[in-house]
């Protein structure tokens, strides 16, 4: 091959011109030269001069370093530096350079520097026959059926010339035959392409098997070429076809039959030989692919098989068209259709279906009111199919037949009632007639709808609280709390509290009418009011609302407010501070004086105990716990002082203890010295006093004028108007003759008070009575001159009992407002006892409170009566005290006089007036000794 290059690039020079097409076009620094050589040339065949086509120096070219500007691969030409020739650097294959391209040109880019300078070379590379034409197999095999008709084309595949122009395939020869002949079809760049053409019938039976020879050439000098050989092998032709054995097929096939269950075998059979007699079976064209899933048949031995789920409700009946055909090159076939039956099985449960449904019922729906309405279907048939159904017993609903087949209605067969369920689960069964038998069950949840039929209800009636007096205003007390067994806004449930002109306190009381909570406006006083009732409303927020109402009854706690107060004690400016002279001669046990207190409370906060804070001399006096009584230990010595100071210490029982203290000065002086040490005193103070005595005068007597104004205008208001037992000043509606109402002054040492009942118009004063004397006219006589029985529940408020373990209830006290100087007191007061009843009076032991107090026995049995039959913690109502006063109380009451219409209370001041009167006593004797003395 190289040898015949480089012959043809020397010997051709003659008839193919070496053709130096030399293009110089100049601007600035470049040029462009076109070359042209022959393939396969031996390597450093010179291509041209470029250095002297270009006109370039060439003692400049090395050093301005000529060269080719080359890429990545190995170039195909190189420079010569020193004489600027071209050559060829490697042999050049034009088909693998530039395959499939009509003129092959090569670029390339040539370099001078120092100046720069670029000049273009294109080198042409032409083609030579170094190829011959191939196929691509060595022998092509035919099958062409003796059938075939004159005319039949069989395309043949072409061979191939990498060289191109004339050098490529140019022609097709067939060898010699009878039967074919060649045609040759060009198609441009594609080359040309043989096809085979038959002139004449093929006969199977005279020759079986054409072998032909076709030659490929192409049009180079000297031509080369390229030969296949094609085997014609001759087809028999099939004539008969397949025939069934029967002419129908009809089978039955239960449903859900286990796949790879066999249903029928069709058999066919073929008269022709070999091939042309073999059959195979396959399903017809038009069967679809549903039954291509549910069917499958063996091709050699034509059995159908079950390949999916047969299912009887789906269909109940197949039919499926067979095919047999042979195996000869044209194949005949033959059809047959199957018939396939399938029987039914009981597989399918019932079906329940709920074709209307209200899934809230009101609770006061009447029976027979409808709820759901269902439908049931059985996809089985017969017997199979037949749905018999049923409900659960133990909701109150039922299950009505529709005049439609397999129609159901669920109704309610009872009333309804929410607060008892509020729910229920409905289940349906429906079960088939077949064998074995199968159901399926169904369940709905019905909600019963809330009606506003129950009202609130409080969770106890009546409702009794203890609460503390003091209570802070705005605070919670407590809670009353109602529920109500509806729902939603039917139960939510709002208090308030009922008020009217016959629950007055209830203005002072809120209620939250969210959650129920008591909220007081004012701050209670035990000792004011000891209980109070009121009502309280809960209303749901239904349409239409209902509520009720429950009773509250408070009981107010005493709490220890209340701090003791010294009664004597008592000096001139109000302190408690006294002075008490005694003989000196005196025998140990001798009563000195008394500590007298009050304290309001009740129970242990109001016992009052007695203590000596601060004592001169602890051997000589000693104090009684509970009565407050200074008694001498011993008797005086020459050594004892003649003046003692006492502190008392009063204090009450509460857990926080309050207390008050008196002191006491005791002065020991002779028994004959002292009604002139007396007398001394007294003349030396008398100047200093009568400033004194002057003011305590007026004082005295402008208080005893404003008492008398007083009741003079109140029994002329009694006389003008009729007895109607109230006042507008006063108000008692249920007069009862309870004693509350008193009137307390004082003047100096000295101290008044007066107790009455409940003050109606026609009280008077009895003039000359002892001490202050009230009398009560009774107006209380009915119509026929009758006593008029008063109320039986008498109780006397007790501010201190010895041994008290319950608190007492006390009854409303009043104060009556004198004139400017006038002590105001709060006092308990006493209920009075039933008419036509006795009484006995004795004075109680210990309390701290000597002839202060009474027990009063109000009742025709007296001490020898039966015993009252109390629950723990209860006082007697006939039982009373009278702390705090040193008061003397006398009751009078005939029974059988009819001119006696009053009853008589009597005080007075015992203790105080003998002490007065032996005081008087001694200063006279005293005046009496020193005007003896004075005569003397």
């Amino acid at each position: 091959m190289e040898q015949r290059g480089c012959v043809s690039w020397r010997e051709r020079r003659q008839w193919v011109p070496f053709l130096v097409a030399l293009v110089l076009s100049w601007s600035g620094a470049s040029a462009q030269i076109r070359y042209s050589i022959s393939e396969e040339v031996k390597e450093g065949t010179v291509v041209g001069n470029i250095a002297k086509d270009l006109g370039l120096d060439l003692s400049t070219l090395h050093q301005r370093g000529f060269r080719i500007v080359a890429g990545s691969t190995e170039p195909l030409f190189q420079v010569n530096q020193n004489d600027g020739i071209l050559y060829v650097n490697q042999q050049i294959d034009r088909e693998e350079v530039c395959e499939e391209i009509s003129v092959c040109l090569i670029n390339l880019k040539t370099v001078l520097e120092n100046p720069l300078e670029i000049h273009y070379v294109s080198v042409e590379v032409l083609d030579v026959n170094d190829h011959s034409p191939r196929f691509s197999e060595k022998e092509i095999r035919l099958e062409i059926s003796e059938s075939a008709l004159p005319g039949a084309v069989f395309q043949l595949q072409a061979a191939r010339d990498p060289d191109g122009g004339i050098n490529s395939i140019q022609q097709y020869k067939l060898s010699h035959n009878d039967h074919f002949r060649l045609e040759v079809q060009d198609r441009g760049e594609n080359g040309k392409l043989p096809i085979l053409r038959l002139q004449k019938p093929l006969d199977k039976e005279t020759k079986k098997t054409h072998k032909l020879l076709i030659t490929a050439i192409d049009g180079g000098k000297p031509t080369r070429s390229g030969t296949v050989d094609i085997i014609v092998e001759v087809l028999d032709v099939n004539d008969n076809m397949p025939v069934f054995t029967q002419d129908s097929y009809i089978v039955t096939l239960y449903e859900n039959a286990h796949i790879g269950t066999t249903v029928v075998q069709v058999n066919a059979t073929d008269l022709d030989d070999g091939s042309n007699g073999e059959v195979i079976y396959s399903f017809g064209n038009n069967v679809n692919s549903k039954l291509r899933q549910l069917f499958d048949i063996n091709t050699n031995t034509g059995e159908i098989v079950v390949k999916g789920l047969i299912d009887f409700e789906v269909k109940d009946r197949y039919a499926i068209d067979i095919q047999a055909s042979d195996k000869g090159s044209a194949p005949l076939t033959a059809d047959k259709s199957v018939i396939i039956k399938i029987v039914d099985l009981n597989d399918n449960a019932p079906e329940i279906e709920v074709t209307s449904f209200s899934s809230i019922v009101a609770e006061n729906s009447r029976p027979g009111t409808t709820v759901a309405l269902i439908s049931v279907n059985d996809l089985d048939s017969g017997l199979n199919g037949k749905v018999i159904c049923s409900i659960s017993e133990n909701v109150p609903f039922t299950l009505t037949p529709s005049l439609q087949d397999n129609m159901y209605s669920v109704v309610t067969k009872s009333p309804l009632d929410r607060e008892k369920q509020s729910q229920y689960d409905v289940t349906i069964v429906a079960k088939d007639a077949g064998q074995p038998s199968l159901s399926s069950v169904k369940t709905i949840s019905v909600t019963v709808s809330d009606v506003n039929d129950n009202s609130p209800k409080f969770s106890m009636s009546p409702y009794t609280f203890y609460i503390t007096e003091n209570n802070e205003p705005a605070a919670r007390l407590f809670s009353v709390s109602a529920t109500d067994c509806d729902e939603n806004e039917n139960a939510q449930v709002s208090y308030n509290i009922v008020r009217g002109e016959e629950n007055k306190l209830a203005s002072f009381l809120n209620v939250n009418s969210e959650n129920g909570d008591i909220l007081a406006l004012k701050s209670f006083d035990f000792e004011t009011m000891k209980t109070f009732q009121f009502q309280v409303v809960a209303k749901d927020s239904g349409t239409p609302s209902l509520s009720s109402n429950v009773t509250v009854n408070v009981f107010l706690l005493d709490q220890n407010d209340n701090a003791p107060v010294i009664l004597y004690p008592v000096s001139a400016n109000g302190s408690a501070e006294g002075v008490e002279e005694i003989p000196r001669n005196v025998n140990a046990g001798h009563l000195v004086t008394k500590v007298r207190a009050y304290d309001a409370d009740i129970g242990y906060n109001g016992w009052l105990l007695f203590s000596l804070q601060e004592v001169s001399d602890h051997s000589l006096f000693s104090l009684d716990r509970y009565t407050g009584q200074i008694r001498t230990l011993r008797s005086f010595t020459e050594t004892d002082e003649a003046e003692h100071k006492l502190v008392i210490l009063v204090k009450d029982n509460g857990n926080v203890s309050l207390s008050a203290t008196a002191t006491v000065i005791i002065i020991a002086v002779e028994p004959k010295e002292a009604f002139a040490a007396s007398d001394v005193k007294s003349s030396v103070k008398d100047d200093d006093e009568n400033n004194v005595t002057f003011y305590l005068i007026i004082t005295l007597g402008s208080v005893s004028t404003l008492f008398l104004v007083s009741i003079i205008v109140l029994v002329v208001m009694q006389c003008s108007k009729t007895p109607d037992y109230s006042s507008k000043y006063l108000q008692d509606t249920n007069y009862d003759g309870t004693l509350c109402h008193s009137i307390q002054y004082r003047s100096g040492d000295k101290r008044y008070m007066l107790v009455g009942p409940r003050m109606s118009i026609g009280s008077t004063i009895v003039p000359g009575s002892n001490g202050n004397t009230l009398v009560v006219p009774d107006h209380r006589r009915s119509a026929s001159g009758e006593p008029k029985a008063p109320n039986a529940d008498w109780r006397y408020s007790a501010s201190l009992r010895a041994g008290m373990q319950s608190s007492v209830h006390m009854e409303e006290s009043s104060v009556m407002q004198g004139a400017q100087g006038v002590l105001v007191q709060n006092w308990p007061t006493v209920s009075s006892a039933a008419d036509g009843e006795g009484g006995e009076l004795s004075t109680p032991m210990g309390a701290g409170v000597d002839s202060n107090s009474w027990h009063y026995r109000y009742g025709p049995g007296g001490p020898g009566g039966p015993p009252q039959h109390l629950k723990p913690g209860e006082v007697p109502p006939e039982a009373f005290i009278i702390p705090g006063s040193p008061a003397i109380i006398s009751i009078r009451q005939n029974q059988g006089g009819e001119d006696d219409k009053s009853d008589f209370i009597t005080f007075g001041k015992k203790e105080e007036a003998k002490k007065k009167k032996k005081k008087k006593k001694e200063k006279k004797e005293k005046k009496d000794k020193g005007k003896d003395d004075g005569d003397d």
